[in-house]
């Protein structure tokens, strides 16, 4: 019989090949021999097999866990595969493999090319190797053996298919290439009635891995990757399945180059994103439970297969959520908006904190511009600090910190830091709060003013030269301004920072917290003051000649 192009013409006899490996002669026979001696310290009986010829028999292949089968006098076949020194080379474990042999034949001579085994490969020869299964020997060629030369297979477990029973040389041969090709063609037979009759079929999971779980499917094992278990996306599938469990499938592509079934189990299901889409609208309300909390949101269940994305900056109004945990819990149902549905990509996105209260309008129903309140300092940045007052923050600008144009809010204040200050504007359209803390503290022009006046006369140190004038630092802090046309007669470009300045008071004016100065202003007072006194001089000089005159 050929298959497969194959052809047993060519190949030595099993019988031979065997004999060749155990180096047997052609007087290899079996015969009845009895048992002499037990000599249980050289691990060995002698057999008498005839012709007042004795064999030496292994005690390991007469006995069983240390417990010996026969004793001296008892009877015993044997196989007489050679000699050695004029003795008897026996064997009494080869009548069994024989007998297993013989009992092999007879049973599968009819159907053996429907057997497969599956076996160790005890030995390697010149024309193939040897392959124990159930103590039966088998033989398998090397050109049906599907190995490389270099292969090193001693040892190994395989399966081969039985191809040829010989009952005259009690040899079977069997074919590890032969069961290659029938299982390939048994498995491209099946792939292509999954993907041209798009039927459903039932398997069952054989492995499970992080990225799916491979299903046999009738001797051919598929991938459903983890995208394809279940409508709300990729799962871990140990966690919906053990190896073992029968699941219905469906096969989706096949890729001939590298051999890969793909399967899927969503595909067998209806998609309920098409309910989704039919049923639910953006700005809906709907009930969900949380199924699962990551750090950067939620993941919600609408319980129908399909999951939806809480965002963490959707959960609550604070903008300083920093884990989901502090907010919800993992089987809490919640009540939540549908802001997004994309059906291209089966993703709904959800917000819990459009259906809560808005902070800020709160605080338009408690607070309005003016109001002294209290707030803890949440963060604190280059400009400012942001202060939060009943779940609303507000700014605290550096310049409105304190009368002191030099100090920072983070001179002053640290993250919880309880502090009181004025709400300074409200800005409804943008939801901005500015705040002010030194309108609550002392000014310094307002003490100034009480010990001074307009067209006083001050001495002041040069802060700061600008286009339009110059800053002049005065007493306890206050600062001045004496603008350029302001600065006559002195010149500008003569002047430097630190210099004292004398000039006059222009302006006071508390209500805009600034003072102006001028210095063409203090030379005309000291000219008119100049005036007066010589004035004064003349007249008096005019009264004492007049006096004089009249005497």
């Amino acid at each position: 019989m050929a298959f497969d192009n194959e052809s047993f013409e060519e190949e030595e006899n099993f019988a031979e090949m065997f004999a060749a490996t155990e180096k047997q002669q052609e007087t290899s026979r079996i015969v009845e021999g009895e048992i002499v001696e037990i000599q249980a310290d050289e691990n060995r009986a002698l057999v008498g097999v005839g012709d007042k010829l004795e064999g030496i028999l292994s005690l390991d292949e007469i006995s069983k866990d240390g417990i010996l089968k026969f004793n001296a006098g008892d009877k015993i076949k044997v196989m007489v595969t050679g000699y050695y020194n004029e003795r008897p080379k026996i064997s009494y474990k080869k009548v069994l493999e024989l007998q297993k042999t013989i009992d092999f034949i007879d049973a599968h001579k009819e159907d053996f090319e429907d057997v497969i085994i599956e076996g160790i490969i005890t030995k390697k020869n010149r024309g193939g190797y040897v392959v124990e299964a159930d103590e039966v020997s088998f033989f398998m060629p090397r050109s049906l053996a599907a190995f490389k030369d270099t292969d090193d297979v001693v040892g190994r477990k395989i399966k081969a298919q039985v191809v040829k029973v010989d009952e005259e040389q009690n040899s079977i041969v069997v074919s590890r290439r032969k069961l290659f090709n029938e299982e390939r063609k048994k498995k491209k037979d099946i792939i292509d009635k999954l993907m041209e009759e798009d039927t459903l079929v039932e398997g069952s999971i054989k492995k499970i891995t992080s990225y799916g779980m491979f299903v046999d499917i009738g001797g051919v094992d598929g991938l459903v990757h983890y995208n394809e278990i279940s409508y709300k996306g990729p799962v871990n599938p140990s966690k919906l399945y053990k190896e073992g469990d029968i699941v219905t499938v469906k096969a989706i592509s096949y890729d001939k180059d590298k051999r890969h079934l793909s399967l899927s189990i969503k595909a067998v299901q209806s998609d309920p994103w098409a309910e989704v889409e039919s049923e639910l609208d953006e700005g809906d309300t709907i009930t969900v439970t949380v199924s699962n909390i990551e750090a950067y949101g939620v993941f919600v269940d609408l319980g129908n297969d399909i999951e939806g994305f809480l965002h963490i900056s959707e959960i609550s109004w604070n903008k300083n959520v920093k884990n989901p945990n502090d907010y919800l819990t993992v089987g809490e149902e919640i009540d939540v908006e549908v802001i997004e549905i994309n059906s291209k990509t089966h993703k709904l996105r959800v917000s819990l904190k459009r259906l809560l209260p808005k902070p800020f309008d709160e605080f338009m129903k408690k607070f309005k511009e003016g109001d002294i309140v209290t707030g803890a300092v949440t963060s604190l940045t280059d400009f400012g600090a942001f202060v939060r007052i009943d779940g609303v923050e507000g700014l605290l600008h550096n310049q409105d910190i304190s009368w002191d144009k030099s100090t920072k809010c983070k001179d002053v204040l640290k993250s919880g830091d309880e502090v009181e200050v004025k709400i300074a504007k409200i800005n409804q359209e943008d939801q901005k709060i500015s705040l002010n803390r030194k309108a609550l503290l002392e000014s310094p022009i307002d003490k100034f003013a009480t010990t001074h006046k307009v067209n006083s006369i001050v001495t002041g140190t040069i802060r700061d030269i600008k286009d339009f004038g110059v800053f002049v630092s005065l007493e306890d802090g206050v600062d001045a301004l004496i603008r350029d046309e302001d600065l006559a007669p002195l010149e500008k470009s003569e002047l430097v920072s630190g210099q004292e300045i004398e000039a006059a008071i222009a302006i006071i004016d508390t209500r805009n917290d600034r003072i102006r100065l001028s210095v063409k202003k203090l030379d005309y007072i000291k000219n008119q003051a100049m005036l007066e006194e010589l004035n004064d001089n003349e007249a008096h000089s005019l009264g004492d000649l007049i006096k004089d005159k009249f005497k």
